[in-house]
């Protein structure tokens, strides 16, 4: 991420935990992080990780789009790629990315907030993508949802694969 997109990513950040009331210390525990790397993140001089960045979301209990909402470049790291395109402004909350992962990637993502689905519509390449233990494989044109509330993965193998993702946020108690 470049020097701008950090501290524009920073300033956010800081201001969301006030606004929810979190010290550094609350926030860096219940997101698994230390204070110093949320200090520094906050500053504008940290280098969060993608899971970094979904812990945070998770904490202060907003979408990852909402945390991610004032950067205009791609978010990355692992051969792995995604951006924002839109937020919807309704009820349940669906954000849609662009998302690319390199070839021979095998990314394992964090469980979301509970009843949370991606839907992802594969644009090119070869994707396996889904639960851990329950994933599908997807060729181009083919579309999968699933419960995104439980560990995932995303694997290529030797292309890369760019998808659309929607990630659409349930509300507990709420079936999705």
């Amino acid at each position: 991420m470049d020097e701008h997109s950090l501290v524009t990513l920073g300033l956010h950040l800081q201001a969301l935990r006030k606004t929810q009331g979190f010290s550094l210390s609350q926030l860096a525990s219940a997101a698994g992080i230390a204070k110093s790397n949320l200090c520094r993140l906050e500053q504008g001089n940290g280098n969060p990780t993608l899971d970094t960045i979904w812990r945070l979301a998770v904490q202060l209990n907003v979408p990852f789009g909402t945390l991610v909402a004032p950067i205009s470049v791609p978010l990355g790291e692992d051969g792995v790629q995604v951006q924002l395109i839109d937020q919807g402004k309704g009820v349940p909350q669906v954000d849609a990315y662009w998302m690319r992962c390199a070839p021979n990637t095998l990314r394992h993502a964090e469980a979301h907030t509970p009843s949370t689905r991606e839907t992802l519509t594969l644009i090119s390449g070869w994707l396996e993508v889904g639960p851990e233990g329950a994933t599908t494989t997807l060729t181009p044109g083919e579309s999968i949802t699933f419960q995104a509330d439980q560990p995932h993965l995303y694997r290529t193998h030797t292309d890369e694969a760019t998808l659309l993702l929607t990630v659409t946020y349930g509300q507990e108690g709420t079936p999705p």
